[in-house]
């Protein structure tokens, strides 16, 4: 009976880190981007494909990215990893993304949000490519697209 109960203890041990690691957008990113995006990127925004028709003038306005379909069209399509290449903290590419600095209020809490991001996304699944190859980066593959969680 008592190893019973042991091997039982030990076994819900085990699953509750996994459960603790589950990051979803409701509970963990979504509360990050309305403390920190929602004021440029917030409902009031342009939609993807309005702010694509400005040219050059979309410089100086920012997209909708307030939902959870906003927020995965710059992940996986139509404007492939240009979340990644915007939030990135330069360790990835060597440069910080130009959003990344206002991921949080001091570097502790950017490179926690960042964190948090990145996990949510999946292991492996940050990465710098667009759908097309640009400028000798190749496009994004299937595998990489494959390794995308982003639980809801």
């Amino acid at each position: 009976m008592l190893k019973r109960t042991a091997l039982s203890l030990m076994m819900i041990g085990m699953t509750i880190p996994a459960f603790a690691q589950d990051r979803t957008w409701r509970n963990d990113v979504k509360p990050i981007v309305e403390a920190k995006c929602i004021e440029c990127h917030g409902a009031q925004a342009l939609e993807y494909n309005e702010w694509e028709l400005l040219g050059d003038a979309k410089e100086k306005v920012a997209p909708r990215m307030d939902t959870y379909p906003h927020f995965m069209s710059y992940v996986v399509w139509p404007a492939t990893g240009a979340m990644m290449r915007r939030l990135d903290d330069g360790k990835t590419s060597g440069k910080p993304g130009n959003m990344y600095q206002y991921l949080g209020d001091n570097d502790t809490d950017r490179a926690k949000n960042f964190q948090t991001i990145k996990g949510w996304l999946g292991e492996g699944a940050w990465n710098l490519n667009r759908w097309q190859e640009r400028k000798g980066v190749p496009g994004i593959t299937k595998e990489q697209l494959d390794k995308i969680q982003a639980k809801y």
